[in-house]
């Protein structure tokens, strides 16, 4: 069992305008299920907004200290990064941080590994940001091509 950052990144470690991405590649969204599909995923208040249902045949944890979300199958609130932690996991489930960028903060100390897809872009009125310097010890460890245009990476710890 490890905990997996898996972000989109443009050139400039954006990751958000508006509340949503700030772009579509369907080879990142198939890449995204199908890395995550089977696994618990874990996100802020504001990302579960922008979905609004539970991504299916994951285990989905919101989480947030303030706000009311509606009991769904397949989702659980928590109030804080320890109580995700402490949760028991079948060892060969692993725990996908999936945003936004407090979130990312807030794990980046647990995160075993990083799956960073970089899209081709600069987004120029983007409003959230990847953590500065959040691959900081971690090595590359693979490079995979997804389509002519997107390319993921994997660091390890």
């Amino acid at each position: 069992m490890a905990i997996i950052g898996i972000v989109a990144v443009d050139r400039n470690g954006a990751i958000g305008r508006g509340g949503r991405l700030p772009w579509h590649f369907s080879a990142d969204l198939k890449f995204f299920k199908h890395t995550t599909t089977g696994h618990t995923v874990v996100m802020g208040h504001r990302t579960w907004l922008t979905l609004q249902k539970p991504l299916p045949n994951r285990t989905n944890i919101v989480l947030s200290r303030t706000s009311e979300i509606e009991p769904q199958p397949a989702l659980t609130v928590m109030r804080d990064v320890d109580s995700v932690l402490a949760l028991n996991r079948e060892p060969a489930a692993h725990i996908f941080i999936i945003g936004g960028a407090t979130i990312y903060e807030a794990f980046l100390p647990f995160i075993d590994r990083w799956i960073v897809t970089y899209v081709p872009l600069t987004v120029t009125d983007a409003d959230t940001f990847m953590p500065e310097n959040y691959l900081a010890g971690f090595e590359l460890s693979e490079v995979r091509q997804l389509d002519e245009e997107l390319q993921v990476k994997f660091y390890e710890r």
